[in-house]
């Protein structure tokens, strides 16, 4: 069953309440009327029986009903409604001796007095009262048609409703009219999100919109630009791996092709594999930074990183015994004076661990033989030291660039290491220093 819109389901849930509240007020209007017309004319019927019941019968006749009809018939100018009222004159026998000539003549004879009752008279039904004559002589009977104090209930609610339903039909077009209105920025941001093209995420207008719609429209902003952020990184991801697998694969191939053209040669084979072991190992190491690095920027962007307090001591301790062996191979000693405070108080223990293990990957990767790496904190601050290494300044500032690898670097690698611990310092809102101390090159991350 398909669903109405939300204008359609306004505009028929107003248009029923009018008309619901359009016939309670009338059925409300039709009671109070018809109990006021009923109380007025029965108030008149009994004013009218009182004058006859106080008049003198004795004498009324046939002769003086027919000069009476005359006189009245006469009257010019008389609007007489034969249904407005009517009364007959009985003696105590039951006769007849006086009516209004007109419906009085056809009421029935009765002795029930003091009351009024509804009879039905000449196929219509009569509201009447009977009274005994101030003698105690004669019945006098005062009666309407029920029909005609209808009529005037009706035509009295009529005059008393026409002029409200009058402004209920208007003020409920009205309401219609603004509901059409109101919905017409909507109706203008549908048609601007289907006209829209797949690759276009800029963020919806929200100029001219309900305050209430404004706040789905900004989450809906918000979803575009973290789908766009998304985009971007799954092309930067993409566009890196392609620039930086090209180089180790066609090492690979030429590799290759030389470890086929040295059947004969058992040195130049030897030395072919050895190349192509190496190539394989750093490609391996290329995927894997890579890698890491998209699942560190979906993770970031997604803000779904644990918040535990941090031992920086104990990671850093963790993180230092990973590359004792490959600094021992070069006589490297490590130092690690590390708190257990560091620049961040609560955040993920993995994220910290990777950013101190890519410092120190780099500073045992890049150190000349027998040099020292010094690791420490202080309030606010981690820092990590390499002796014997001083870089050019200008090198300094592009630190951190995804790919960034100074000229003249001996060592293989993939330039990811330290976009990798910039990537998590800005997420801590951390500030990232390289620069060339006494003792050596220095990398500072700070609050």
């Amino acid at each position: 069953m398909k669903k109405f819109s939300l204008k359609t389901r306004l505009m028929i849930v107003f248009t029923v309440v009018f008309a619901v509240v359009g016939i309670l007020a009338g059925a409300l209007s039709w009671k109070e009327t018809k109990e006021s017309v009923d109380e007025f004319f029965d108030t008149y019927q009994m004013a009218l029986a009182r004058s006859l019941a106080s008049a003198d019968w004795r004498h009324a006749d046939s002769e003086i009903q027919a000069q009476t009809n005359k006189v009245l018939k006469d009257i010019r100018h008389a609007d007489d409604d034969d249904d407005a009222i009517g009364f007959a004159v009985f003696d105590l026998q039951g006769r007849r001796i006086f009516d209004d000539n007109e419906e009085g003549k056809h009421f029935a004879f009765n002795t029930r007095t003091g009351a009024f009752f509804n009879e039905k008279n000449d196929d219509d039904w009569w509201r009447i009262i009977r009274v005994l004559s101030a003698d105690g002589r004669f019945i006098i009977a005062v009666g309407q048609e029920v029909e005609y104090r209808n009529d005037v209930s009706w035509d009295m609610m009529e005059e008393f409703m026409t002029p409200w339903i009058g402004g209920l039909l208007v003020l409920l077009i009205l309401m219609l009219l603004v509901i059409i209105r109101e919905f017409r920025p909507l109706r203008r941001l549908v048609g601007d999100i289907k006209q829209r093209r797949p690759e276009d995420l800029s963020p919806l207008a929200a100029d001219g919109l309900p305050s209430e719609i404004t706040p789905l429209v900004n989450a809906v902003n918000g979803l575009l630009f973290r789908i766009e952020s998304t985009f971007q990184r799954e092309r930067r991801f993409v566009a890196d791996a392609a620039h930086e697998l090209r180089t180790p694969l066609t090492a690979l191939q030429v590799q290759l092709e030389v470890l086929e053209m040295s059947d004969d040669d058992k040195q130049a084979r030897e030395k072919a594999v050895q190349n192509l072991s190496q190539g394989l190992q750093r490609a391996v190491h290329l995927v894997e930074q890579l890698l890491a690095l998209s699942r560190l920027d979906v993770s970031l962007a997604a803000d779904e990183q644990e918040k535990n307090a941090l031992n920086w001591a104990d990671i850093a301790k963790t993180v230092c015994s990973e590359y004792e062996t490959a600094a021992m191979a070069k006589n490297i000693r490590i130092f690690c004076d590390v708190t257990e405070q560091g620049p961040v108080a609560s955040g993920s223990p993995a994220l910290i661990a990777t950013l101190i293990r890519n410092l120190v990957e780099n500073a045992v990767k890049y150190s000349p033989e027998g040099a020292e790496i010094r690791l420490k904190t202080e309030q606010n601050l981690f820092e990590i030291i390499n002796s014997g290494v001083h870089l050019n300044e200008e090198h300094l500032s592009k630190f951190g660039q995804r790919f960034y690898r100074p000229s003249g670097q001996n060592e293989k690698g993939s330039g990811i290491g330290l976009s990798i611990v910039k990537l998590i310092a800005d997420y801590y809102h951390c500030s990232l220093q390289f620069k060339n101390t006494e003792g050596g090159f220095c990398v500072i991350l700070s609050k």
